[in-house]
């Protein structure tokens, strides 16, 4: 097998790199990786737990452990993701039960907990023993865009890694380096905010200019009216379903291929359950996604308006929108968020316009 260098696998994040190569001779109980949604948090958690993994084996099974690791499917390493737009008490459950379990190949055992600063309270308190005392051989890797204050108890017990966005201009270098045309590059950078994940889904989707002018010229069209709110939102759902679309393909192609095995095979332990899971995460990571790159397009417009025009009505707007990207957390219902925002933004406008 050839040999892998599990490190120049993620690009960008040097620092965290570094630190965390010397941190795989003699891991500690618990990490908290905190950084924004696309900046490789999971990437380099899998990278770390593969040189953790690294250390006990030798010759060919150490390039298989670390292939195994790098692509989330070493026996000894367990990626919970939660089953909602949170963290709950019933995920909290099965990252307890599964810690409980010894190792099948290594001498050690790794959780990696994406998501965890949208965990409830309660699942938080569940988890405080069990990440505070851990079994000998297991180890946790959380993962969060950043650590609330309900979440410091477990955050204080575990070692702190930051993992920040890349700038505009190293992921236009990257992309570059790809054999991305320069122009297309910095495009990609500046639509993504530094979320390598999403440049390159962007990379392959033709319609994202499209959207990204919609989001735009959304002040433009916010006349105070809620007619004009409600085929602001219509226009821009259509817009993410579309997005939606080639992912939703892919899915399907693949249920198609793993209904073709289970005829040969048998559906009993085909996995069908976890594959729907999955493809359910996805489409609400990319939904999130979509929404996160709308409501930054429009941030950045209502900002531009108010230094350009020394409106303060544009830039206090700046801070609606981004309460209303936190609020995507918890509320899985984007058509009432973006209703509510746009009409904020309307009622803004109304007063100016008054005045």
């Amino acid at each position: 097998m050839k040999k892998i260098d599990l490190w120049d696998l993620v690009p960008g994040q040097n620092e965290a790199a570094n630190f965390l190569k010397k941190a795989a001779v003699s891991p500690v109980h618990a990490y908290i990786f905190v950084g924004p949604e696309g900046a490789g948090r999971e990437e380099i958690a899998r990278a770390f737990s593969g040189s953790i993994f690294a250390k006990y084996e030798e010759g060919q099974d150490l390039e298989r452990c670390k292939d195994l690791a790098w692509r989330g499917i070493h026996p000894d390493l367990s990626i919970i993701e939660p089953e909602g737009r949170g963290l709950r008490v019933s995920d909290a459950r099965k990252i307890i039960i599964e810690s409980s379990r010894s190792p099948i190949e290594s001498k050690k055992k790794i959780l990696i907990v994406n998501r965890f600063d949208t965990a409830e309270p309660e699942a938080v308190a569940s988890l405080l023993k069990t990440i505070e005392e851990p079994s000998i051989s297991t180890i946790f890797i959380l993962l969060a865009e950043s650590v609330p204050d309900s979440h410091v108890t477990i955050s204080s017990r575990c070692v702190r890694v930051d993992v920040p966005s890349m700038a505009a201009e190293e992921l236009a270098d990257l992309l570059k380096s790809e054999g991305v045309k320069t122009e297309d590059a910095i495009l990609l950078a500046e639509a993504s905010a530094g979320n390598l994940r999403r440049a390159r889904l962007l990379q392959e989707d033709v319609s994202f200019m499209t959207r990204q002018e919609a989001w735009k010229t959304l002040p433009d069209r916010l006349d105070g009216s809620g007619a004009a709110v409600s085929i602001a939102v219509k226009e821009l759902q259509k817009m993410i379903d579309d997005a939606q679309t080639p992912l939703t393909d892919r899915h399907n192609q693949e249920l198609e291929r793993l209904a073709e095995q289970e005829e040969v095979f048998g559906i009993r332990g085909s996995g069908r359950q976890e594959v729907t899971e999955r493809h359910k995460r996805e489409i609400r990571r990319l939904r999130d996604d979509e929404l996160r790159f709308g409501l930054a397009t429009l941030s950045r417009r209502y900002r531009d308006l108010g230094i350009q025009n020394n409106n303060f009505d544009a830039l206090n707007s700046v801070g609606v929108i981004t309460s209303a990207a936190l609020e995507l957390i918890r509320n899985p219902n984007e058509r009432l968020l973006l209703q509510a925002l746009f009409l904020n933004l309307s009622t803004k406008i109304l007063i100016k316009e008054a005045q």
